[in-house]
């Protein structure tokens, strides 16, 4: 098998790297070593005929238990169209139904048209019922 979805941390230098070659806003070094250390749960994938090179990630952030966010899907270009967000979204789905309470709210942000893969892993809409909201910081 080419690639392998694991539990495991990125560095926060990979970590920006695969944001930002995927698409994805920068952040900050501090931010990256922060919120990683903070993570619910990371998943990575890796590409076991290059030296075991980071090419994907997912995480979970939020308190573990009432609260958590699915964030940073992400796959670099060369990689993408492989199933490798299936892959990340179901090793998240995993750990969610193995670690996190039943009454957990868990939510994401679906850019474009990533809701599709979302709704496969049972993830519906909240409108009307609730309305996504951001604020904005830059830096």
């Amino acid at each position: 098998m080419k690639y392998q979805a694991v539990y495991e941390t990125v560095t926060p230098e990979t970590y920006i790297h695969l944001r930002v070659s995927s698409g994805l806003s920068s952040k900050t070094m501090e931010a990256a070593v922060t919120g990683l250390k903070n993570s619910v749960c990371c998943v990575v994938i890796i590409d076991t005929e290059n030296n075991n090179q980071p090419v994907g990630m997912g995480r979970i952030i939020g308190d573990g238990a009432c609260h958590c966010q699915v964030v940073d899907i992400c796959v670099l270009p060369d990689h993408q169209k492989k199933g490798l967000g299936k892959l990340i979204m179901q090793k998240l789905k995993d750990f969610i139904d193995e670690h996190l309470p039943v009454s957990c709210y868990i939510s994401l942000i679906a850019d474009g048209e990533a809701f599709k893969l979302y709704e496969i892993y049972d993830f519906k809409e909240v409108w009307p019922k609730s309305r996504g909201m951001a604020f904005l910081k830059a830096f």
